[in-house]
Parts: structure tokens; sequence; C-alpha cells
């Protein structure tokens, strides 16, 4: 079994020993797995370098990964594991299902929120799978061997985009603050710095003369083969770009390894084996949000979900919020972080099954290696309002040239969370977040997560009891509700304090040489135009109507869109919020008659809809119950969903 040892470093009761309904108090161990895989194994083949990965006396790759593991106490009947493949180091399931905060910095705790899935007796790993991820206590990491040559580290092309919100002196060779790839030689006169005014400008080079390889102390640059400096500094809002030549290549692709087999162990090992969940577990569900959304889709298209036994690992998956993508998580100096449309990820195949690509005189899709061993697992996969509008997520459901729809195969059901954004949204209304970024229109107040506790509940009883999940919701062409971003730009504008892009996204035809398929990948890649970019059309309201219509926006205060505006003040004001953060907008209703004849809203004011809070309330949970019988809402989550729309209603109809 390639989990050599299992290492747990704390253990002990979660929220003091609470009990959760039926299934009793939990417990949280945190620790590191060990592993050793077969470099030869065939289905081993599509990892990249894993041939040049040095190994041990029984020709075994050996690594290591942080983990932690929220199961019941005592022996209990057999059960579901639920497996977070982490974004960046950071757990996103509970925040996700049991609705809490992400963990605090640096505390070991782990609020269990509303409790919803140790109330359904879900055991729930979380598991590094980076080996980039910044050393900090609250995030976990994967420690992966290099690829050596010949007994030498690999030198090779490597390539990274920064979108700064921020002016600033230097930027580190990396995304998002993560471990960077150092430069091979500080001096390299081939290095190439770019940088345009929005993500599809023309790059225009910054002579070698003005930037170096280093980093800015008390206002001076020293050499640093981490950073990249330059003279006038990184510019708010321009998108940088450099290529270069970089040394030391981690295996990247054992992340995938390392998330199989933490399953399979859970799944089959035995309590002499030192499995914690031994005899407990007859499911694995996996989930990964944003990036590792993007990375579950990648995980299928090369085909991992079987073990070195040949045993399914996970019988279920929930890519979300991954769009029509993939990433650099298989690739020699891959970033599984970057989040950006140049990049190999974003290359074709985009839906599950096969759909031609006429240009390429291809027919793939994203399962092709899955169907062919047999270990396709059941799939819901789900998007926001931002993957259509910035990434194209409709090409996960479309023909390349959006001319009509695709559908999913049976073992695939999809979604589109009506008018949400890419992460949870919540009151209060502003436009700032948190971290001080601020948009030209209030930011997303949707809250979209107990629609995923219901698609969670679906997956769990189509896997168990093969109940069919409901019907998947999408922008299609067949029904007229998709159509491109452009159409909409007219009807959206009339709204008062409404803001349009001063340049829409493209989702690009990328070619990155002729062994990027096998990880090798060539910058920059050669473009030859775009895909087409299709969203949902919109109500009278500037609503939309594909997809699942939580009570938002079926008894609505507001509109709602999936995108947003860049402030000026963060610079190239009036791009799209995209890249990071990923943010939409909230347009409230004008909350009286005389409110809307005095803007000119279009919109029918709060006060016209509705006779009072009462009557709104009565609506909202109709409407709720309405989607509990559709199975896209659960009864459980009703009285949550009409205290919000009352939360709602005090904030946007105050004075």
């Amino acid at each position: 079994m390639p989990v050599t040892r299992i290492e747990i470093k704390n253990r002990g009761p979660l929220a003091g020993g609470k009990a959760f309904g039926d299934a009793g108090a939990y417990e949280h161990l945190e620790g590191i797995l060990h592993f050793a895989s077969d470099p030869k194994h065939p289905d081993h083949a599509v990892i990249c370098d894993l041939d040049l990965a040095p190994t041990n006396a029984q020709g075994q790759v050996e690594y290591r990964a942080e983990f932690h593991l929220l199961k019941p106490v005592g022996p209990k009947p057999r059960g579901r594991v639920l497996v977070d493949s982490v974004n960046r180091g950071n757990m996103t399931v509970m925040p996700m299902f049991n609705s809490i905060a992400r963990r605090a910095d640096g505390n070991p705790d782990i609020d269990p929120g509303n409790g919803f899935l140790f109330r359904h007796g879900y055991s729930v790993l979380c598991v590094g799978i980076q080996w980039d991820t910044p050393e900090l206590p609250e995030r976990m990491r994967a420690w992966f061997p290099e690829a050596m040559k010949d007994g030498r580290r690999l030198t090779g092309q490597n390539f990274v985009q920064w979108w700064p919100n921020k002016n600033g002196p230097h930027q580190l060779l990396s995304d998002a603050g993560h471990q960077p790839y150092p430069t091979a030689d500080i001096d390299d006169q081939n290095a190439v710095l770019t940088v345009r005014e929005h993500q599809d400008g023309e790059p225009t080079p910054i002579p070698r003369s003005r930037w170096r390889f280093a980093k800015s102390v008390d206002g001076k640059p020293v050499a640093n083969a981490d950073y990249v400096y330059i003279e006038s500094g990184f510019e708010a809002g321009k998108v940088y770009e450099i290529t270069y030549t970089a040394i030391g290549a981690p295996i990247v692709g054992l992340g995938y390894l390392a998330f199989r087999d933490a399953t399979s162990f859970l799944k089959h090992g035995s309590a002499a084996d030192g499995n914690p969940l031994a005899g407990m577990i007859d499911y694995a569900y996996a989930w990964g949000q944003s990036m590792n959304g993007r990375w579950l889709r990648e995980f299928l298209y090369f085909g991992l979900n079987r073990d070195e036994s040949g045993r399914i690992a996970f019988d279920g998956m929930m890519p979300h919020v991954g769009s029509s993508r993939r990433g650099e998580f298989n690739i020699r100096f891959g970033q599984p972080s970057t989040n950006i449309l140049r990049a190999p990820g974003n290359t074709y195949p985009f839906a599950f099954e096969a759909t031609p690509e006429p240009t390429l005189n291809q027919n793939r899709g994203l399962l092709d290696r899955s169907r062919a061993n047999g270990s396709v697992p059941k799939i819901i996969h789900s998007n926001s309002g931002m993957e259509y509008w910035w990434s194209g997520a409709a090409l996960s459901h479309m023909t390349v040239d959006a001319g009509r729809d695709f559908d999913p195969p049976a073992d695939v059901r999809v979604y589109y969370l009506t008018g949400a954004q890419h992460g949870v949204g919540a009151l209060p209304l502003s436009d700032r977040n948190p971290d001080g970024f601020q948009a030209r229109q209030p930011l997303n107040t949707l809250d979209y997560r107990p629609a995923m506790r219901a698609l969670l509940t679906a997956l769990d009883l189509w896997v168990r009891e093969g109940v069919e999940p409901p019907a998947s919701r999408v922008p299609r062409i067949d029904d007229a509700t998709a159509v491109s971003r452009e159409s909409l730009r007219e009807q959206y504008t009339r709204l008062p304090g409404s803001a349009w892009l001063s340049h829409l996204p493209q989702r690009l035809r990328l070619d990155f040489g002729p062994d990027a398929e096998r990880g090798i990948v060539k910058y920059p890649p050669l473009e030859s135009g775009t895909y087409p970019i299709v969203v949902s059309t919109m109500d009278a309201d500037c609503n939309d109507v594909a997809g699942i219509r939580l009570p938002d926006i079926s008894v609505p205060l507001a509109t709602y869109t999936g995108w947003n505006v860049r402030h000026d003040s963060m610079g190239q004001g009036g791009l799209m919020t995209s890249g990071a953060p990923l943010f939409g907008t909230t347009l409230v209703f004008p909350r009286t008659r005389a409110e809307r004849a005095s803007t000119g809203d279009p919109r029918p004011s709060i006060d016209e809809r509705y006779a009072s809070k009462a009557d709104y309330l009565t609506r909202v949970r109709a409407a709720a119950e309405a989607l509990v019988e559709q199975r896209y809402l659960l009864a459980e989550d009703i009285e949550r969903v009409v205290s919000v729309a009352g939360q709602k209603w005090d904030a946007f109809r105050a004075s």
C-alpha cells in the first residue's frame, strides 16, 4: 500500500466532545502521511517527470503530505468520507458545507459551524497537495522530491504573471506569495519581462536595463534569485509577465497520487496499518473548490481514479467553480495556485465527453482516460456567474463554437448557481472586501451554500442508492437562455449604479508546443484566436434566467451578477475583478416608487413588489419549499434561507 506510515501529531475531541445527533462526538487528528509510490506503474506514466524521481532501495518514490481528519469517535456503522483537495493549503470543505469562516491564522481549533457534515455522519479528510504552499501554521502542504537528470537539478523555461492591486518595487517569482522557482542565472539576459494594460492587451517588453532579479531592501535593489525588481515599480492594475530560466523542479503531479492514495488508505487500510478509519468507510467523495475544481477536472483527465491495486478511490466527485478549465498541476515548473487564462490548463478539451475541435482536428473529452480504465465516478459539477463571464464555463457543456448544447454523460450533472459570484457572498453590503479591495459596484451578497448542501446530498444518494440527482441546469442554446455577454450591455447599463466592463476577457486558443501533453510547455504560447464566451440571458430585473435560482433570484430584492468592475483606486478601473479577487455585484432595487422615479430605475421598487416584510418572507418560504421539492435545497435549510432573507430585507429596505 502506498501509504507507508501515518504520523499523528495532534489528536483530540472536536468542539469539546459535542455530540452531533446520531453520529455522536467527533475527534480531530492532525499529522503527516508518508507515501512510497511505484514510478513504473502503468497508470503513473502520465505523471510528469516521475521517471526522473529519486527512488529508495525498493525502487519506490517517497514523499509526504500533511493532513487533517475529522472522524466519529469510536466504532460506527460504515459510512462515507468527504475528501478536500485543500486550496493553497486551506481547507474549503468546512466553510462550504458547515457554513463557517476559514481557520484563523495559527489557530489549531476547527469550528464545527452548523455541524451539517457531522450530523449526517461524514468523516472529513483534508490532504496537502502542493509543495509550494507558504509555511504557515494554518496551511497544509506536501513535500515532493525534485526531478533529477544525471544527478543534476533540472533547468528550463518558466512563466509567471502578476496582476498587482497596489504599487510596489518588486514581485516574488511565484503566484500568490507561494514558494518560487528561482532563476537559474541572476544575470540572465534572455529573460523577458512584459507589461499589458489588461489581460488581453498587447505585451510591451520592459527593457532589460530597467529591471533585475532583485528584492527591494531599504529602498534599494539587492540581488535575489527569487524576486523581480523594476526601477519604476510595478503599477497596480497592470498585467506583468516574465519568461525566464528556472532551476529545481519538484514533481508537482505527486499531489494527485497523495490525494488518491490517502483516500484509498482510509477505505482499505487496516487498523494494523494505522488507519484511523479502519472498517468504517464504504464510499469516498472528492471535493474541490476554485483552483481545486480545476484540479479535480484534471485528475479525471489523467485517469487517476484507481489506486495501484486497481481499486476505485472516489465513488463521487464535486468539482466546484472550476469553469471549463484545468491547471498547472502536472507540468514541469508547475504553479498549482496560478489562476490566469494564458496558461496550459486553459487548453482543449473542455467538456467531460468527447467534443469535436475542428481547428485541431481532434475529438476528445476530459473523461477519455477514466472511461477507458473504468474509473469514472459520479460527478456533480457546479459553477458561478464569474466562471461563465470570465473564463467560459459554458464550454464544459457546449461545442467549442458555442453552436449547440452538449449534454453531459449519464454519470455527470452540471449546474449553474444563478447570479452567484465565485465565492460565497454575505452581508454587509459594501463595495470593499475585508482586504480593502474596492469595486465600482457593491459586492455580491448571495450565499449559495444551501444549494451546495443539497447537491452533496444528491451525490450521496446517487452513489449509495442509485437515486439520480435533479436535472442539470445551465444556460442553453436550444432554449435561448445562452447569449453573448455583449448582447446584455444595453439592458444592464440602464440600471442606476451599474458599471460595464472596459474590456471583456477572452478565452484564447493556445498552443504550448509539441511536448505540452507530457508536461513540458513552451512560453509564450502560440495564440490563434479565441473561443466564444456565452452566459445566461437576463430577466426584466437583470437577474439571470438559467440555472438554480435560489430565492435571492426568484423572490428578489436586488440584481445579482457573478462579475464586477475594478474601481479606479485599484488601478486600471473598468476591468473585470477577475484573477484575484473574483467578485460579483449586488444592485439593490429602489425602495419606493418615488425613489424609482427619481433615479429612472426600470426595475419595480421593493414596496411595489411586496406588501410588507411578512409578505416578502412568505414568498421566500414558498420559493424555498419549491426548491426542496425539486431537490435543489434541503428541508433543513428552509429556516436558514428565510432568516437570511429577513436580514437582507432589513439591510436593503432600511432608510
